[in-house]
């Protein structure tokens, strides 16, 4: 017992003190239970096959997917119209909107769904994510507290009152308890975040990278101005021609820049796999491909009528196409006075053969040349704007001799959302959400889960699978396993046992609310180093056989250990959504202790003087 204690407040020392990183001192923490033959080597691993590390992989992945796609935010930017510039409303807007999925969506779930989407506003009106993701987190624990299926402590309770002889209780029973919790938790939460989460300089790299974004590279050099889309059609006199046989500069003086088609070789489920293919002299043009063209309109039409293309109308607000980057894009190098290149043509240097880069245009003096870009010799400071595969212009930065990459190409990259599969990450989170709040459908949610995630992958929502292992945070999944089993061993050695029946029997000669509020505290801080689940299950029996022996009703006694161990926020590993939104929110174990641990402690205050005059005893 004192061993499991020690390792106990020695985690907390570290994980408050932060020097070590919060993984690596549960891992300690795990292996030197195992040492002391306190867990077993099954024991001791069990956490990281529980089926909430499992869902929270998952979820990470349709989070990314979300995020991705810009899903989040299409919806960022809807909510956003409610709440306008104002912080505290897009604040409450953040609580109330939780609140209500998070009464029917399992927390970890709504958590998931919401970070994506969360960052999303806060960056739309330059606000810190940090203020609002970890009341986002908060927000979805207290609507648990909604419905009885709003977070597995519920089910617990009630559980405990049928066993005992009592009626179960309804599926709203919860809510004015869940309201309440809702309403005095966003009054706290507004000046507690504003005071210790609004962290400046840390916007999520949102506006860390240098350079100039990409759509501002298109309207400084003016490529959209003379920007037309064709599509090739089954007729036309194009299919089968690889586009350097059309020879467009020569014959028409325009330029492609870049072919959209349908990849054959490799389609996706439930929708087409479209890909942006540089405009290369060898690449062959099939029916429906799409060509971004750029020149003259007279120039463009008579290319047109020639092969037979059709003119598609739209794209932007001057209805001509719009550039968009998912497979390729463009970026701007800066020749050095050491380079080779200085004083030959774009045509001789041969940018296409050696590097797999077109020149678009070329930034001089700050004059911008777009047209005969082939025959013109190159400068010394000259900025030229290069369009290719996103990896080959990050393989430019190899040639540091001869010029600069402007910016960090691979980061823009992964900037720039794939919009056209947002209906299909919509469907699959919606189908995941069903799934979950349905229990007709006998499928377990973290099977779910792992489904959606998968089909976020298989549809195409991401460039690729490295992108989806990207959005997993591994050290917040490595935290919550490894700190499961101490649960175990806090049971195993009677820790757990010692600290509730001690409590409740020093209480138990008192004012059933005495007993209630120490039930409610116990359950509390057992919650903070246990799982929440695990908490409700130890304590329901205690908090059931403690009613029975002072004769007053166990409800509100067991909904003390609902609310005690549901509303544990002073942890980032007390319940999943804590962990969740710390890597997005870049927080300390020490902003748990400022901000969650005295809302923890004034709702408990606040519930323990509600409960008796919403469940009489």
């Amino acid at each position: 017992m004192i061993e499991t204690i020690a390792v106990l407040l020695l985690s907390v020392f570290f994980f408050i003190n932060g020097k070590v990183r919060s993984d690596i001192v549960a891992l300690c923490a795990l292996v030197s239970l195992m040492l002391m033959n306190i867990l077993t080597p099954e024991e001791a691993l069990s956490g990281f096959s529980n089926n909430v590390i499992v869902m929270m992989i998952g979820l990470f992945v349709v989070g990314g997917a979300i995020f991705q796609t810009g899903l989040a935010k299409m919806i960022s930017s809807r909510l956003m119209k409610l709440a306008g510039n104002s912080e505290t409303r897009l604040f409450v807007l953040v609580m109330v909107v939780t609140a209500m999925m998070g009464a029917f969506v399992s927390n970890t779930g709504t958590v998931a769904i919401m970070i994506p989407i969360v960052v999303s506003m806060a960056m739309s009106v330059k606000m810190n994510p940090s203020r609002l993701l970890m009341p986002l987190a908060f927000a979805s624990s207290m609507s648990g507290m909604m419905t009885l299926i709003g977070t597995p402590p519920n089910l617990v309770i009630n559980d405990a009152l049928i066993k005992g002889g009592y009626d179960g209780l309804g599926f709203f029973t919860f809510l004015p308890v869940g309201l309440i919790c809702i309403v005095v938790g966003t009054i706290l939460l507004l000046p507690l975040s504003k005071k210790y989460l609004s962290k400046p300089g840390a916007l999520s790299g949102a506006s860390a990278s240098s350079g100039k974004s990409l759509k501002e590279l298109v309207k400084e050099y003016g490529i959209a101005n003379n920007l037309h889309r064709l599509q090739v059609s089954p007729r036309s006199l194009a299919v089968g021609k690889m586009i350097g046989e059309l020879d467009v500069r020569k014959n028409f003086g325009i330029n492609i820049i870049e072919v959209r088609h349908v990849d054959r070789s490799q389609r996706n489920l439930l929708s087409k796999n479209v890909v942006q293919k540089a405009a290369d002299s060898d690449t062959v043009l099939y029916a429906d491909d799409m060509l971004y063209v750029s020149g003259a309109e007279k120039s463009v039409a008579a290319f047109a009528a020639r092969y037979n293309l059709e003119v598609v109308p739209g794209g932007d607000e001057e209805g001509k196409g719009a550039l968009d980057f998912y497979d390729i894009g463009v970026a701007e190098i800066v020749v050095m006075s050491t380079s080779s290149v200085v004083n030959k043509t774009i045509r001789e240097i041969e940018f296409r053969t050696k590097y797999n880069v077109s020149v678009l245009g070329i930034c001089r003096n700050n004059k911008y040349i777009l047209q005969g870009v082939g025959a013109e010799a190159i400068h010394v400071g000259d900025v030229l704007l290069v369009q290719g595969a996103w990896n080959n212009i990050a393989n430019l930065e190899k040639e540091s001799t001869e010029w600069i990459v402007v910016g960090r190409p691979l980061e823009e990259a992964a900037k720039v959302t794939l919009d056209y599969k947002a209906p299909v990450a919509a469907a699959i989170m919606l189908a995941m959400v069903a799934v979950m709040v349905f229990d007709f459908i006998p499928i377990a949610p973290v099977t779910a889960v792992m489904i959606a995630g998968l089909l976020m992958v298989l549809t195409g929502c991401f460039r690729n699978v490295e992108a989806a292992y990207k959005t997993i945070n591994w050290e917040s999944i490595v935290l919550i396993a490894a700190m499961m089993p101490m649960s175990v061993a806090l049971q195993k050695t009677g820790v757990s046992a010692l600290i509730s029946n001690s409590l409740v029997s020093c209480l138990g000669g008192y004012s059933p609310m005495l007993l209630m509020a120490g039930i409610y505290f116990t359950t509390s801080f057992m919650t903070m180093f246990i799982s929440n689940t695990a908490t409700a299950v130890l304590m329901a029996p205690i908090a059931m056989s403690s009613a029975v022996q002072v004769g007053v009703s166990p409800v509100p006694f067991l909904f003390a250990v609902t609310l005690g161990a549901s509303l544990c926020f002073a942890s980032p590993f007390s319940t999943p959504p804590n962990a969740l939104v710390m890597p997005a929110g870049q927080y300390k174990f020490s902003d748990y202790v400022k901000v969650g641990l005295p809302l923890q402690i004034i709702l408990g205050i606040v519930m323990i003087l509600v409960l008796p005059l919403l469940f009489p005893f």
